[in-house]
């Protein structure tokens, strides 16, 4: 049975010869509507394409009747899209916003070539990560050209406590574990089977004007070809490539 929505928001009552209370602080403001609403689309951030109507509210936390009610609303608004099947995929309003908000890192036009240069030197796939929040977003990506490969898409949103380029993200901005202090030591960080026993990665830093941190380029593989010795061979390829293009875009 699903739980209906109270609205709580309520005029307060103000008193003659009184002023009204001070409003919260913005941080502590929420719409649990909105929340949930947004909920549903971060089911879609681990790049699952679409999903049934039980599987998103699932995922989402929700009774599949107020999923569905919300779901309404993100269709209107180009959010989700809703197929012939009864599946659910995102729309193209997430897809619009998102190169709004590559475009503000005016990162893409040295970051894809020097992903190109990674892919070419190693035959893995390579990827540009930035921080948001407590999750790492793959930003930019290149993929292997072989038939094996990792798959990562554009917008990936994936956890900040495990992988080489979480690792570096931490390293440079507040992580404090012996694994961050190696990262800044040596200049990059490998990961072997941390996120998927089945992944290996390398990565190291990117810096901009002033050496402004932007974020950890590196390359994924499977690691029947990427294991701890190949890695270490990569590696001073990645740390090259991390050089060059923070001195391309002003470090």
């Amino acid at each position: 049975m699903d739980i209906p929505e109270v609205n709580t928001e309520t005029r307060p009552a103000r008193r003659r010869g009184r002023p009204a209370s001070p409003a919260p602080p913005a941080a502590e403001q929420r719409v649990e509507a909105v929340e949930r609403a947004l909920a549903l689309l971060e089911a879609f951030a681990d790049g699952t394409k679409m999903l049934m109507l039980a599987e998103l509210s699932a995922r989402a936390g929700l009774y599949p009747s107020t999923a569905l009610r919300l779901a309404g609303s993100l269709i209107r608004f180009g959010y989700l899209v809703r197929g012939s099947d009864g599946t659910y995929r995102l729309g193209p309003t997430p897809f619009r916003l998102g190169g709004l908000y590559r475009a503000g890192f005016n990162l893409a036009d040295q970051v894809r070539p020097a992903l190109t240069r990674l892919v070419e030197r190693t035959g893995e796939t390579g990827g540009f990560y930035v921080r948001e929040g407590q999750r790492r977003i793959c930003l930019f990506r290149e993929p292997s050209p072989r038939p094996i490969r990792l798959h990562i898409e554009e917008g990936a949103a994936m956890p900040l406590d495990r992988g080489a380029s979480a690792h570096v993200l931490m390293a440079f901005t507040d992580g404090t574990l012996a694994v961050h202090d190696a990262a800044r030591e040596v200049g990059h960080a490998v990961s072997i089977g941390e996120r998927d026993p089945e992944i290996a990665a390398v990565a190291a830093p990117v810096f901009g004007r002033d050496g402004h941190f932007l974020g950890a380029i590196g390359v994924s593989g499977p690691v029947v070809r990427l294991g701890a010795v190949e890695a270490e061979t990569i590696a001073p390829l990645v740390v090259a490539e991390a050089r060059l293009l923070s001195r391309l875009l002003g470090a």
